[in-house]
């Protein structure tokens, strides 16, 4: 039976994936790692446990091991641990064991070797043992008395070929090409009890993440492709992954040290101070993925869920009069949006983006032009985002412009996600809105539990934010909740 040592942890994983285990040799690693002065934090011990569980006919449960973790929370102490044990425990019994260490550049193999070899060559009883140490560069490398090795190499779409090895690491596999492994993995097929490690920060969404990111895929059991049904657990990948929710606020301290269980531990490292001055230099794509492990997707990291939202489209449909508008600004003013709610012919809310353009200096005069064509009940922004800027144009030309405030906007985007999630909007489909939708996360108003619209990379929310708005101002402005229109007449934007 599967030890469940993860789930007892301060902090335990937010994904773990690992086949049954009837015993374990982690429990010996841990213990002759602590007789060197390796001491682990309880969350690397749990995670050696699981790397090194057996099945009953004492062989490793897992063929595949992967710990995902943000960097610096102390993943080269779990390799260390396994190639100790490797070396000094698990390899008198094959008088050829190999085991080989990769990354994907040299100086950080070099610095897995040194601190490997630090523990040998300071602890006598283990440095008795050793016949060699190879320290020529890309040739780094421990050599026992009974002929067990320890090697160190710099990944290269060659190397591995010409190796037989019993156990295969691969650091830093973010950037982890397909030919390597292709070039590496067959070289465990002769071994009679072979495994293979990969431990990594999240990759990017790059051609170097791609095997790292099929191996994510099938510890976390995610289909292929959306419409597909989700897969049986993988019986032969033990998965452990540290990273905060998709959906989480970057700046929660809950979601950094459910991410980072490092700063949970003795060691404290990385701290949440740290993580805030990372915060402050680093873009919000950057810190999600490096210190959070939040992928560079979108796919299921949505506010609101896409397909629901997919399903309220509604080709042709129109608002009935009144309606309300609403104009949001990006923060360097490069684009600005125009909607419009009111009440769709069932009911609904309907909301669309009536304009979207480049700029700013074209909004007074198309916001005066819908003014004067449909008599709305408000034309509504948020006068402390950048469109506030426009307020002195709008009462030059005797605009009148209803502004909310903090409380109000947060109102706004709460109300905006309830109403997508009980279906009671309809929409045209627009593709800018939607991608506004994938893109925009939510982030805290005060302390009051109220959140906005906050944009995670460089996609354009001012069609999210401007429908948010829209909605939020004509059900305030109408006089009457959602329900069946008031009027009969129908408004038709072009």
């Amino acid at each position: 039976m599967t030890l469940q040592l993860s789930e007892q942890l301060a902090v335990p994983p937010r994904v773990r994936s690992v086949p049954e285990y009837s015993f374990t040799s982690g429990v010996e690693a841990v213990e002759l790692a602590e007789s060197v002065g390796l001491e682990p934090d309880d969350w690397q011990a749990a995670a050696v446990y699981d790397i090194l569980g057996e099945d009953d006919a004492g062989k490793w449960a897992s063929f595949e091991s992967a710990v995902i973790v943000p960097r610096q929370n102390g993943k080269g102490t779990i390799f260390e641990i396994v190639q100790l044990s490797d070396l000094f425990l698990f390899s008198s019994a094959q008088r050829d064991f190999l085991a080989i260490h990769t990354a994907h550049e040299f100086k950080t193999a070099q610095e897995a070797f040194r601190r490997l070899l630090f523990w040998v060559e300071n602890t006598d009883w283990l440095r008795k043992k050793v016949k060699r140490v190879s320290t020529a560069h890309g040739e780094e490398g421990i050599e026992l008395l009974n002929g067990a090795r320890q090697r160190f190499l710099a990944r290269s779409s060659g190397s591995g070929r010409g190796f037989s090895c019993d156990r295969l690491g691969y650091d830093e596999a973010y950037h982890l090409p397909e030919e390597t492994v292709a070039a590496s993995l067959p070289a465990l097929s002769a071994r009679p009890n072979p495994s293979v490690i990969y431990a990594s920060s999240a990759p990017r969404g790059d051609q170097y993440g791609i095997v790292l990111r099929r191996v994510m895929r099938r510890g976390r059991r995610e289909p292929e492709h959306r419409d597909e049904p989700q897969p049986d657990k993988d019986p032969n990948l033990c998965y452990i992954e540290y990273s905060a929710d998709p959906k989480a606020d970057l700046d929660d301290p809950a979601a950094r040290l459910q991410a980072n269980p490092g700063a949970s531990s003795r060691r404290k490292v990385p701290s949440l101070e740290y993580m805030q001055k990372e915060r402050a230099g680093m873009s919000e794509v950057a810190f999600a993925r490096e210190r959070l492990g939040i992928l560079d997707e979108n796919e299921g990291a949505s506010v609101v869920d896409l397909e629901v939202w997919d399903s309220l489209v509604e080709v042709g449909v129109q608002p009935f009069d009144p309606v309300a508008f609403a104009i949001d600004v990006n923060p360097d003013s490069s684009f600005t949006s125009i909607a419009v709610a009111g009440a769709a012919a069932d009911g609904r809310l309907f909301c669309t983006v009536v304009d979207r353009r480049r700029g700013t200096g074209w909004v007074v005069d198309r916001v005066e032009e819908l003014r004067d064509k449909w008599s709305p009940t408000s034309i509504t922004l948020d006068a402390i985002s950048p469109a506030g800027s426009l307020l002195p144009a709008f009462a030059e030309r005797g605009v009148e412009v209803d502004v909310v405030t903090t409380t109000q906007y947060g109102q706004a985007c709460g109300a905006f996600k309830a109403a997508v999630d009980e279906k009671r909007i309809v929409h045209e489909g627009q593709s800018g809105l939607r991608a506004a939708l994938e893109s925009a996360r939510k982030r805290p108003l005060g302390e009051s539990g109220l959140w906005g619209w906050h944009r995670r990379d460089t996609t354009d929310i001012t069609p999210l934010v401007a429908v948010t708005l829209a909605t939020f101002a004509h059900v305030r402005t109408s006089g009457a909740a959602l329900g069946a229109p008031s009027d009969n007449r129908v408004i038709v934007f072009r």
